[in-house]
């Protein structure tokens, strides 16, 4: 069995699902903005356009006549996606998944209204005067977000008054695409923010992976972990939520629900219908199968008889400091350390607080999490991206 599968998207996500394809024997074409980004690397193929042009992508998609679509971004024209089902094309996990997953605005909605799962207060807004008004109605602080963005691109606390028009700008410089809106949420006062990586099969059972912890900055991760210790009513109740969104927007694929953990229980917060940042933890052997090794069974219908933990571990993220051509050192100092690993991504240009590469440490189940974090950090500091 071989697909041919057109990858939309090709950053540090997207090459480590290259690999986990390429591994079963799939043919790969990687598309992105720029060339030699991190998949264009590895994949047997690749392409650079404007994902958000339609006809652009009209016509990627009629010269390679791909069997499977896997979109790895926000920024696409996720519209174009029903008539490439209409034409026999497998969309991951669906074109209507796609849709609403790649708009806050969308899966949010669905979320609250229809499917009533427990989530903070929020309102929209397209100017800065409704978000003056969104603002006041929800309350100080809130959390400020474009309703298409990634990696926390655009995301900040309102925590007074004089962060308003800051905090507006700031989301307008960070969205994804064309759609200049924003939702303003409720501040809530989480013990822990958690991933929950659920995979949703073809023929087989929804299963769920043990919880990934993580802690973020400027509304990206920084270090995640797993497991991430939870009550197991917490975790039920984390789990019928993410199978009961996943069921309703369809497809096949593994899907990173993240949910805030709270005194009042778990609060459903965002949903991406691919391999979670957070989950590049991983890597680190914590699972039988990686997020990307299950994201790519998953695509191609091939059995996952379960998701069992294997160790503990946590990744720490490398990051640089400037604008340029990166270099790397320090290798030699952070593989020194025991049960630890580094993965360098190769994107061609730096700038200040990208993603890099992350540090992995992993240990036995059971182990102190907190001084395997503190370990991958410490490894993480050796790398220096000049």
């Amino acid at each position: 069995m071989q697909k041919k599968i057109v990858l939309l998207g090709s950053g540090e996500l997207g090459k480590e699902l290259v690999i986990a394809l390429q591994r079963l024997g799939q043919y790969v074409i990687a598309v992105d903005s720029y060339e030699n980004a991190p998949a264009h690397q590895v994949a047997h193929e690749s392409e650079v356009i404007n994902m958000l042009d339609g006809n652009a992508l009209d016509a990627i998609i009629a010269k390679h006549q791909p069997d499977i679509i896997v979109p790895e971004i926000e920024a696409i024209r996720t519209e174009r996606f029903y008539e490439y089902e209409k034409q026999g094309m497998q969309v991951v996990p669906s074109a209507n998944a796609a849709n609403f997953t790649m708009n806050r605005k969308a899966i949010r909605d669905l979320a609250s209204k229809e499917l009533k799962l427990k989530t903070a207060n929020y309102l929209y807004a397209t100017t800065l005067l409704e978000f003056d008004a969104a603002v006041r109605q929800i309350g100080i602080p809130c959390v400020v977000k474009p309703l298409m963005s990634s990696s926390g691109k655009g995301q900040s606390v309102v925590k007074s008054e004089a962060d308003f028009e800051k905090s507006w700008n700031y989301a307008m410089s960070g969205t994804r695409g064309d759609l200049m809106e924003v939702i303003v949420e409720e501040f809530i006062p989480f013990e822990s923010e958690i991933t929950l990586l659920t995979v949703t099969q073809k023929n087989g059972p929804t299963l769920f992976c043990p919880p990934i912890g993580h802690r973020q900055e400027r509304g990206d991760y920084q270090e995640s972990w797993q497991p991430h210790a939870m009550s197991n009513d917490h975790l039920k109740e984390a789990e019928a939520m993410a199978a009961k969104v996943t069921e309703a927007l369809g497809g096949a694929g593994l899907w990173g629900v993240e949910f805030f953990l709270t005194s009042k229980g778990v609060y459903f917060s965002e949903l991406s219908p691919r391999p979670h940042d957070t989950g590049m933890v991983t890597l680190a052997g914590t699972q039988n199968l990686s997020e990307f090794d299950l994201h790519a069974r998953a695509i191609l219908g091939l059995p996952i008889p379960f998701v069992k933990l294997e160790r503990c571990g946590a990744s720490t993220v490398i990051l640089a400091s400037d604008e340029g051509v990166p270099t790397i050192s320090g290798l030699e100092i952070a593989l020194s350390t025991p049960q630890s690993d580094v993965r360098i991504f190769g994107k061609p240009i730096k700038r200040p607080y990208r993603r890099m590469g992350v540090a992995l440490v992993y240990d036995s189940v059971g182990s102190n999490i907190d001084a395997v974090i503190e370990k991958a950090k410490s490894i993480a500091a050796c790398v220096k991206v000049g």
